[in-house]
């Protein structure tokens, strides 16, 4: 946890970060890299998947033909990060999932990654509230939905779903729809 930032819990409306010193303007408080991220599909075609940069000429991944990059280096860093979704993208072709269930895909393989260190988190998964309890019915349907998607989009990649996000995530992030509701 960054030294002039604290924790806090507000009843009612969740966590919460305070200052504990005085913060200088243009001060850099906090900074860490997303757990997961991904372009939106209406800028795919312009955006570089790696290093979101908008350029008019873009290499194409020659396997799933979605991602795009700026140039050999930019891909080759993205690979990592890639190679695990190339392969559910490919298994769709010629549809496109949308953002949401890319995002979700996304998170759950840097959640099921060892690789991913996540000592400086400021909040953990676990810490995060669903407000399933607080959901209508509709937005409950349509997160059930949202769930369903991601489960079939990520049979290619990860056939035994269930298994393996009962031995890396806790409990109550272990259903994609629990999951979902959690960072949605």
């Amino acid at each position: 946890m960054a030294p002039k930032l604290e924790r806090f819990v507000s009843p009612g409306k969740g966590n919460g970060l305070r200052a504990t010193a005085n913060i200088k303007r243009g001060e850099l408080v906090y900074s860490a890299e997303p757990l997961a991220c991904c372009v939106s599909n209406k800028l795919s075609r312009d955006v570089c998947h790696h290093c979101f940069t908008r350029c008019e000429t873009l290499l194409r991944c020659s396997q799933c033909k979605m991602a795009r990059y700026c140039n050999i280096t930019c891909q080759k860093r993205a690979w990592i990060g890639h190679k695990r979704e190339c392969k559910c993208l490919q298994s769709l072709l010629p549809r496109i999932p949308t953002d949401s269930v890319r995002l979700a895909a996304r998170l759950t393989f840097a959640l099921l990654s060892p690789s991913k260190s996540r000592s400086e988190e400021l909040y953990t998964l676990e810490e995060h509230e669903s407000h399933l309890s607080s959901m209508s019915e509709q937005k409950k349907q349509g997160l059930s939905q949202l769930a369903s998607m991601l489960e079939l989009y990520l049979q290619q990649e990860v056939p035994d779903l269930a298994q393996e996000v009962t031995s890396a995530l806790p409990p109550s992030c272990q259903e994609p729809f629990s999951l979902i509701a959690k960072v949605f």
